[in-house]
């Protein structure tokens, strides 16, 4: 997969500009990126959660969400961590938050800025979703800390693990790792296919 599925998905979908659709569609079509087992369309994710997913979000699709036979390597404990932590956190109990749910956490799998691994426009759009689909969670980031910083003190914290350093991030001399802009191009971009995100919620 790559930057045609992303523009196939899009096309084929039944709220193009939706946040929630732009942001599943990022995420499948950029599995190939992706080390294995994560370099499938969403992580986690049966034969029939993937049909419903494609029939709702997805109806005019041609090509299959289901990734090629083959055998997965083993999950990481990392992975299920932060899809327990963000299930445990939707803010409405449905199919959607849970397909997002992982696809965030397949995302965070990635190399790059979360954002730009769900093909996002900017962290702007991410906080947005987090804000809208996992409230309770969101509303910890308070400082507007770098989601993947921010997931992993949480996973830390969950397990008792005391992770930083310093007594608060204000006094912290690593604080621009985990504060500050996440510049970068975002995939949409890289397809053509910027315009598809301009009327996108939480713009």
């Amino acid at each position: 997969m790559g930057q045609q599925d992303y523009l196939e998905l899009l096309g084929a979908a039944h709220r193009p500009n939706a946040a929630v659709t732009l942001a599943l569609a990022g995420v499948i079509a950029q599995a190939a990126c992706r080390l294995p087992p994560y370099d499938v369309p969403i992580a986690g994710l049966d034969a029939i959660a993937l049909s419903a997913l494609r029939k709702r979000i997805f109806p005019n699709l041609l090509f299959s969400l289901m990734p090629d036979q083959r055998t997965e390597a083993a999950r990481c404990d990392e992975f299920d961590d932060l899809l327990e932590l963000l299930l445990d956190h939707r803010t409405v109990d449905d199919d959607e938050s849970r397909w997002l749910a992982h696809a965030v956490a397949t995302a965070s799998m990635g190399t790059n800025h979360l954002w730009q691994d769900m093909g996002l426009a900017d962290r702007g759009a991410l906080s947005w979703l987090m804000t809208h689909h996992f409230s309770a969670l969101a509303m910890r980031n308070t400082g507007d800390m770098k989601w993947k910083k921010f997931f992993y003190r949480q996973l830390c914290e969950r397990a008792s693990l005391f992770i930083c350093r310093s007594p608060s991030c204000g006094v912290c001399t690593d604080y621009a790792q985990c504060f500050g802009p996440e510049e970068g191009v975002p995939f949409a971009a890289q397809s053509g296919a910027a315009a598809a995100q301009a009327s996108r919620p939480g713009a």
